[in-house]
């Protein structure tokens, strides 16, 4: 079985440039094998007040300024941009970090980012999924070096496109991650053009959606072994995990405060908290399961002793 990976999934909301970029250094000094962040126009949560910067000049900073880790996207919205206009983001910030950049691009869900910015939130789930059918296509023959145009009376009108410089490390090369376990639809567009998969579960469902991946995947003549596995939570480490669930109430409280004193709440089992050790017991069903990159979440404020010590974490595993 192949080592397992350590990410860390920096929230780029409700702190300032110097903090995040500070968590990314020392993130890289510290032998993470993964760097990400999320896309979104506004906060999430508190109605969407927090600070927020923008995902794809976020992760080109990064790109440029470490050498090791893979960068990445947890998720870009596909929503948000034309599929062209992402396949030629994606080749330059694969040429900026040297070609360590991975592609998460998923159907979008937050209405009011949307509404507020004028943009096309879809009739549902189900057609923002059709869109990013449509879309990853088109993108991942772009970045195969091919001419691209759009099929009639889809959602794109592209036109034939060819993009040029590849990526890095030549045509079809930068991996792509779609999120999600939806069984109908996300399922068979991750088996058809997936490179990398992030989902959350518990390990019963999981298994579910692997067993059916594995049936599409097959449908199609693929290996499910070509995809990578992902997954992650939140993740607060002290020895004594009563403190741990301080440090993350501070956090919540941190992300979803508002005028007047109201908060977030936090989601029923998103946190693992405590030493190491029980964060490799809580992880280690996942990782056998065949999920051998965990993304940790990591919010602001940025919690230094978890940073610290969540590579004993991926030691421990790797035992």
């Amino acid at each position: 079985m192949p080592p397992v990976k350590l990410g860390l999934h920096v929230y780029p909301q409700g702190a300032t440039w110097a903090q995040m970029s500070a968590v990314v250094r020392r993130a890289e000094e510290l032998g993470f094998d993964s760097l990400w962040t999320w896309d979104h126009l506004i906060g999430i949560g508190a109605g969407g007040r927090q600070d927020v910067f923008e995902a794809w000049t976020t992760i080109s900073a990064w790109a440029a300024t470490t050498t090791r880790p893979t960068v990445g996207l947890l998720v870009s919205a596909n929503t948000f941009r034309n599929p062209g206009l992402i396949a030629k983001s994606a080749a330059t910030v694969d040429h900026v970090s040297g070609g360590r950049f991975v592609l998460g691009l998923g159907a979008a869900y937050r209405e009011l980012e949307h509404e507020l910015h004028g943009i096309d939130f879809g009739s549902g789930f189900g057609e923002r999924l059709d869109w990013l059918a449509e879309s990853v296509a088109a993108i991942r023959a772009l970045l195969a070096g091919q001419t691209v145009s759009s099929p009639p009376g889809g959602r794109y009108a592209l036109r034939n496109v060819a993009h040029r410089p590849p990526p890095a490390r030549g045509p079809g090369t930068i991996p792509i991650l779609i999120p999600g376990g939806g069984e109908r639809k996300t399922l068979p567009i991750l088996a058809r053009f997936g490179d990398m998969w992030h989902v959350r579960g518990t390990t019963e469902t999981l298994t579910r959606k692997i067993e059916l991946l594995a049936g599409y995947c097959a449908a199609g003549g693929r290996p499910i072994d070509e995809i990578e596995f992902v997954t992650g939570n939140p993740v607060v480490i002290r020895d004594d995990p009563a403190e741990a669930e301080a440090v993350y109430e501070t956090i919540v409280r941190h992300n979803g405060q508002v005028r007047g004193g109201t908060t977030v709440e936090r989601a029923a089992g998103e946190l693992v908290a405590g030493p190491p050790e029980a964060v490799v017991d809580a992880f280690r069903p996942f990782v056998e399961l065949g999920f051998r990159h965990l993304a940790i979440d990591f919010p602001a404020p940025y919690d230094a002793e978890t940073l610290e010590r969540l590579p004993e974490v991926r030691r421990l595993l790797n035992d």
